[in-house]
């Protein structure tokens, strides 16, 4: 399976042992934690002072309930919130929009207005509890929402404590969540660094994200370099500007995946600070705060498996233990059942739970960096350094971070890395317990938090009628046109006017659409390749016999059986829609990726218009309740037989409504290649047989025009 380049690219292989030879020439040895490199953490007594933050990330619903879950949290032991917002708000659309209806409250918590902000929060104090956003895309509105909120309720900004992700870049490499295009969108990134550091010097402005690159499919090295790549470009921009390095680099966070294996994964975070400390003092930075690195981290969602979900709960207490000999500064541990549904109540209580423990008996927080001088983890910390100095060398020479996202040259670096490792999981090499092997048949679901979307919509809506028939009009009139301004101008800073348009009761809908009159929404067409997951599984007789019985449709119809993919709703996540899209290429089908953010309509029209043979959806956030039907009801006024299929992340109650509704097939997460094509090929047998019953031909294609 192995081609030149992927040991770099699946990172460093361990040597079964270890001497002192390995540590022969490493120059960041005979350190100690909080002197620089900061390999070792970068404070001196680590969490003998002071433990790990335990941050979970959460959100649902309204306000309202997502409040009542952080206050719970925080009574039970959670020292931080971290707020999930739903994918609605990522992007930049208010609930009652149309174009976003489907995806409100599913994946997050709604967010649209200040107000909403006050539910949020209410009763828990902004001056003394640190809270982190996850926020990028549309992170003018919601961090001014933030500001005023608090500003309202007697805490001024210069008390705030905590982090506004901020990471833009990541978003058009892995996570899809923009608003704008990269050009515009590095300018609102840096005016937000701009404000914060004037007027909230205890908020953290940026938190750069590798987690995000992992969940894609990225192996650590890869990671890491990704990672670091995007900080740089971060930190020309600010130099460009004429701000402060090093004020700029002591208020950032970075925030790490942390999965397996686990020595490479402690390892990786080392090296992070490692070479966090070469690139700020090559640019020029001289502070000990700007060049130690502080992170996050978070256990991975990726490796959580739908199958026996109940073994998740070793998997992520194993990854957090990496984190926590890493040297992480907070963390968040996922929920057992995550790979089913957003988690229940019990599932984030165990996780929460997982880090107390970790805290509290088994005495992680006694020594600070107990791996140091490790033969293994010493020569692995810099095995993993010199890998991403590598690949940050590849992506200068593909003219830095923002050409080599143009090419596309690093999208396909990690949808490589996606597909190399699910050939691996797929042919049993990797093994998964209770997936591919070890598996139990009968292993029962539990159950899953199901969120009422129709409900949630409906009060988001009421809210804002109520809140646009209270405000001034003409106020927040004149302060969306002040924003617009300052988009084209370049001369006000965007965060002051988007401030001072939330206090006026803008929406973040409404302070969207301001910049989208200056700045169009940003457009993407995910790609896929071929000739990588195919010919990795090229002695696998099970593999093989699936693309067989394609072949054997292909020469029936003539051509290869066509298949469309698409991405319904605001659900930017496409590491599982690429992935199905390169195998099924290799399988012997004509595969076609759809943009993201697609509606029901736009598919069924595009489904009809390609005389496609089989319809594929993925999904993540919950939307697929309302888009899924949706779809459904429209193919069927115009091609009844056309079969639909369904994968993602579905929870078994829903599973069971899909195909009441009439999906053919439902694929949870860890479904394997082999058996996604042998469903394909089976309904393309089965059409051919009622075709021949029934004496029909072959279909012909339709017009656009079709569905009106």
């Amino acid at each position: 399976m192995s081609k030149p380049g992927d040991a770099l690219l699946r990172g460093p292989e361990l040597k079964s042992v270890y001497g002192p030879d390995d540590l022969d020439g490493l120059a960041h040895l005979g350190t100690l934690p909080g002197e620089a490199p900061f390999v070792r953490g970068p404070y001196r007594t680590m969490y003998r002072g002071r433990p790990w933050t335990i941050r979970q990330y959460a959100g649902h619903a309204d306000a309202v309930a997502s409040n009542l879950a952080y206050r719970r949290a925080l009574e039970q032991g959670a020292q931080g919130i971290s707020v999930a917002f739903d994918l609605p708000t990522h992007r930049g659309y208010d609930s009652d929009d149309a174009e976003a209806a489907a995806d409100v409250g599913m994946a997050g918590v709604a967010l649209d207005s200040v107000d909403d902000m006050h539910r949020l929060f209410a009763g828990i104090a902004l001056n003394q509890v640190s809270v982190s956003m996850t926020m990028s895309g549309a992170v003018l509105p919601v961090m001014a929402a933030f500001l005023v909120a608090a500003e309202e309720t007697g805490v001024p900004a210069s008390q705030l404590r905590g982090t506004i992700q901020n990471d833009i870049l990541k978003e058009f490499l892995v996570r899809n969540a923009w608003v704008h295009g990269p050009g515009p969108s590095l300018r609102i990134a840096t005016d937000v660094v701009e404000y914060l550091a004037q007027h909230a010097p205890r908020l953290h402005c940026m938190s750069i994200s590798g987690y995000h690159f992992q969940e894609a499919g990225a192996p650590p090295v890869l990671e890491l370099a990704l990672t670091l790549a995007n900080a740089r470009t971060y930190l020309e921009q600010i130099r460009a500007r004429g701000l402060d390095l090093d004020t700029f680099c002591g208020k950032l966070s970075f925030f790490f995946g942390v999965g397996k294996p686990f020595f490479v994964e402690i390892a990786k975070l080392r090296a992070a600070r490692l070479l966090w400390h070469e690139i700020v003092t090559g640019m020029g930075g001289t502070s000990a705060q700007g060049t130690a690195l502080r992170m996050h981290c978070q256990t991975s969602g990726w490796s959580l498996s739908a199958r026996e979900p109940a073994n998740n709960i070793a998997r992520t207490a194993v990854e957090a233990m990496a984190a926590i000999f890493g040297g992480t500064q907070s963390l968040h541990t996922n929920a057992f059942d995550e790979a089913l549904a957003l988690p229940g109540d019990e599932a984030a209580r165990l996780a929460r739970n997982t880090q107390l423990i970790l805290q509290h008996e088994f005495g992680l927080c006694d020594v600070a960096d107990p791996w140091a001088g490790s033969y293994m983890m010493e020569s692995l910390t810099a095995e993993i350094a010199d890998g991403a100095r590598a690949m940050l060398a590849q992506i200068e020479a593909q003219g830095g971070m923002l050409a080599a996202l143009d090419s596309g040259w690093i999208q396909a670096q990690v949808h490589r890395g996606a597909l190399d490792a699910q050939a691996r999981i797929d042919a049993g090499e990797a093994v998964v317990v209770g997936v591919n092997r070890y598996v139990e048949p009968d292993s029962a679901e539990p159950a899953c938090r199901v969120i009422d979307g129709g409900a949630v919509r409906a009060s988001q809506k009421r809210r804002l009628a109520a809140l646009r028939a209270a405000r001034d009009d003409g106020a927040v009139t004149q302060a969306l046109t002040a924003l617009r301004h300052a988009a084209r101008s370049g001369v006000s800073n965007l965060l002051a006017c988007t401030v001072d348009a939330m206090r006026c009761r803008a929406t973040v809908g409404e302070c969207t659409r301001a910049l989208l009159d200056v700045w169009p929404r940003h457009a993407s067409v995910p790609r896929h390749s071929a000739g990588v997951y195919g010919p990795a599984r090229a002695t696998d007789a099970a593999w093989q016999a699936a693309c067989a019985r394609v072949a054997v449709q292909g020469v029936r119809l003539g051509r290869k059986p066509r298949i469309l993919l698409a991405k319904l709703g605001q659900d930017g996540h496409d590491r599982g829609a690429r992935a199905v899209a390169a195998a099924l290429t290799d399988a012997g089908f004509d595969a076609e990726l759809t943009p993201l953010f697609q509606s029901a309509e736009a598919v069924a029209r595009r489904a009809i218009q390609g005389c496609f043979d089989i319809v594929g959806v993925s999904t993540l956030g919950g939307a697929h309740r309302d888009l899924v039907p949706g779809l459904l009801r429209l193919l069927r006024a115009r091609s009844p037989d056309l079969p639909v299929f369904a994968g993602g992340i579905i929870p078994h109650e829903d599973v069971q409504r899909l195909q009441a509704d009439g999906v053919r097939g439902i694929f949870g997460p860890g479904t394997p290649m082999e058996a996604i094509v042998a469903a394909l090929a089976g309904a393309l047998e089965a059409k051919r047989r009622g075709d021949e019953a029934a004496g029909t031909g072959r279909r012909e294609p339709a017009t656009v025009t079709d569905l009106g």
